[in-house]
């Protein structure tokens, strides 16, 4: 049985990949961080899912900025693929937090590679990166691939630069099966609620049973790829059944706007995001990424990946996931 350990595995990420992993008859074993609150909501339908006969789901505590930690943790798990998801991941927050974001974001997916090394697994073991869009920033290439130049504008960026270039370094240095999924925006019914397509949807199900009246927004003209989440751990795992590590872009080739994102959700329950959108200043970045759109040519071509999930549907999919929540399916107009 192949055994797969992941860190963020709490996040949208990380319970759309144990899904798939359980389903493909792996044991998983994730990582979580010490609480005084539960942070694993994401994960209990899957809980339920399994029987005590078929436990292949199990938590750790641990966390990234704790090297000691990650090395024990592989030690006692052995596992075959290790899928690194954690991190802190609000672009805008990294602003507020840059040597936090710093160090779990870069510095943390370090510790897991010499992890990896220092047990001697460097043969055995599968390593994914999640490397993001965020890099590419003030982009020097329209569409962005591969072979494009990084130009971070958020420390969270500049984070996710180091990681990918040490999940490079590990795999030239001593012969890691490492691969960086350079993702582009994706979203879900389980993105944070902190997050704008997330931060959308849960607004306007409240605007529609009338428990608030506005939203809040920055910059609508950003231009975002955006995708299904569900879909792109497919490609996480793909890129871990290849022969050898390698760097992939994982996108949907289509750019839309926050603008565009607001006319789709309102319009499915015919309403005028105009009436309730409101601009708040305080919710733009110091330095902005305008316009972001991958190109995922080569996924397809070495891994047979492309998305299965339409921006539209996407936006379906999330606003009736929060009208549902608030007990309100019927008022949709689809």
């Amino acid at each position: 049985m192949k055994k797969a350990l992941i860190t963020g595995i709490t996040g949208q990420d990380g319970s759309y990949l144990a899904e798939l992993l359980l389903e493909k008859g792996y044991e998983v074993h994730g990582i979580i961080r010490r609480s005084s609150s539960f942070n694993t909501g994401r994960l209990m339908h899957i809980y339920k899912d399994l029987h005590d006969a078929d436990a292949r789901m199990f938590l750790h505590y641990g966390d990234l900025s704790d090297a000691s930690s990650m090395e024990k943790l592989i030690d006692k798990v052995e596992p075959t693929e290790v899928y690194n998801l954690g991190a802190q991941s609000h672009v805008r927050v990294s602003f507020d937090e840059p040597i936090y974001t710093a160090d779990i974001v870069g510095m943390g997916t370090l510790r897991l590679l010499e992890a990896i090394k220092n047990v001697g697994a460097t043969r055995t073991i599968r390593f994914y990166q999640a490397s993001s869009s965020e890099m590419y920033g003030k982009v020097q290439a329209v569409p962005q691939n591969e072979e494009t130049p990084f130009y971070p504008r958020s420390p969270y960026g500049c984070a996710k630069v180091f990681g990918f270039w040490q999940t490079v370094n590990y795999r030239e240095a001593y012969g890691m099966h490492a691969s960086n999924g350079i993702l582009f925006n994706h979203e879900s019914p389980r993105r944070g609620e902190t997050f704008v397509t997330r931060k959308i949807t849960r607004a306007l199900a409240k605007i529609v049973v009338g428990t608030q009246k506005n939203l809040y927004l920055g910059n609508l003209d950003a231009k975002r790829d955006w995708g299904y989440a569900k879909d792109y751990v497919e490609a996480m795992w793909l890129m871990l059944q290849a022969d050898k590590g390698d760097d992939y872009v994982v996108a949907t080739n289509e750019t839309w706007t926050v603008k565009d994102f607001l006319e789709k959700a309102f319009k499915i329950v015919g309403l005028d995001w105009q009436d309730y959108v409101k601009i708040d200043e305080r919710y733009y970045r110091p330095t902005e990424v305008d316009l972001l759109i991958g190109d995922y040519a080569k996924a397809q071509k070495q891994l047979n990946w492309k998305p299965k999930t339409s921006f539209e549907e996407l936006v379906k999919i999330m606003v009736m996931a929060d009208l549902k929540a608030e007990g309100v399916e019927g008022k949709a107009r689809i």
